[in-house]
């Protein structure tokens, strides 16, 4: 079956979706792999959202598949925060019951806390640096490498990997320091 084209000569969404859906639930599976054993999202359903999220937006559709690829990434990343958020709301009284402190789930709160500074953060460095935040969310949350990377964005291996270096060091010294005003780059 020839991909539908649109009256633009860009396949049709669905042909997007088609060909990026594969290569989106790898991704999915292996940022599930980083979330607790007892997550109620599954890969599939996380893929399923952030398709949702995205083409329910106004998110342009050129026919690009890398586009499609590092926006549905990142909407990925949007959905696990915002599913983490309401876990923790959840928790901190939203549908309460009583729990003695011994029973506390601390790793739970510290896990919270953590993904929270995480995105908190990533905002910040796309604030300051957009590329590197786009090489952090190809890199990190898509998996891609370096070379996918620097093909996805139109840029060099060595921009890459210098992208890579500097958004990973800012990202570890604003974690360590809690996201206080970090300097320019």
């Amino acid at each position: 079956m020839s991909p539908v084209r649109q009256k633009d000569g860009h396949p049709s969404l669905a042909d997007l979706v088609r060909q990026v859906y594969p290569e989106l639930r790898l991704i999915a599976g292996r940022l599930m792999r980083g979330e607790r054993p007892d997550h109620t999202l599954q890969p599939t359903a996380l893929v399923h959202e952030a398709f949702l999220r995205l083409f329910g937006s106004d998110f342009p559709v050129t026919g690009d598949p890398q586009q499609v690829l590092h926006a549905a990434a990142r909407q990925m990343r949007i959905v696990l925060v915002d599913h983490a958020r309401r876990a923790g709301a959840e928790k901190r009284g939203g549908g309460w019951q009583r729990v003695s402190l011994e029973s506390g789930d601390t790793a739970l709160d510290a896990e919270f806390e953590t993904l929270v500074a995480l995105e908190r953060s990533l905002v910040r460095l796309g604030e300051l640096d957009s590329r590197s935040l786009q090489v952090v969310e190809l890199r990190f949350f898509a998996g891609l490498s370096e070379e996918e990377t620097a093909a996805a964005l139109g840029l060099s291996v060595s921009t890459v990997e210098r992208d890579w270096e500097f958004a990973r060091a800012w990202l570890h010294r604003a974690l360590r320091s809690g996201d206080r005003d970090h300097a320019g780059r």
